[in-house]
């Protein structure tokens, strides 16, 4: 009897250390772009392909915003909106007052670390915070919808803390 326990223990002990030695599959693409959204999509305007940017479109609000303007960055297991991120988020609603027709989802974003289901709720509560911020500063909250793709959706791919650092992030993309 304690030879099988022994064995079962040994056999156990094994197969732990082979699973726990595989690697992770390295991605070599990033995932396409949300359905319902015209971000990284071609317009579908008459003007498209002419070079002019269509107003009120994603293009349009990145323009606007800056570079990097759609996004805020957050600290490892944080969804707390800083000074930083507060100007972002100012210069989001300026725009998004301009064009009160178009709707935004605020999409909230984990690092590889960590569950799936813990970086799908740290990505909610990231996008959450930056609606809740967009509209305590005067944004309808009924043109603002919020998804969490926790570490699904990578911006840079590796395993490292700077890589890590750009995928912990909220990203408002327009919805026409």
């Amino acid at each position: 009897m304690k030879t099988n326990t022994i064995k079962i223990a040994a056999i156990l002990l094994v197969s732990t250390a082979l699973v726990a030695g595989c690697g992770k599959k390295k991605v070599e693409a990033l995932p396409p772009a949300a359905q319902g959204t015209d971000y990284g999509q071609n317009a579908t305007d008459p003007n498209a392909g002419t070079g002019q940017i269509i107003p009120g479109s994603q293009e349009d609000f990145l323009q606007q915003v800056g570079a990097f303007g759609d996004r805020i960055l957050f600290e490892t297991d944080r969804f707390n909106v800083d000074a930083e991120d507060q100007a972002v988020l100012q210069r989001q609603a300026q725009w998004l007052a301009q064009y009160p027709n178009t709707r935004a989802i605020v999409e909230g974003h984990a690092d590889e670390r960590g569950t799936r289901d813990y970086n799908l709720a740290l990505g909610e509560r990231r996008a959450n915070s930056a609606k809740n911020y967009l509209t305590s500063i005067g944004v309808d909250a009924s043109r603002i919808q919020t998804v969490s793709y926790g570490k699904e959706r990578p911006s840079a791919l590796g395993s490292d803390e700077q890589s890590w650092a750009q995928n912990r992030r909220a990203v408002t993309v327009t919805v026409r």
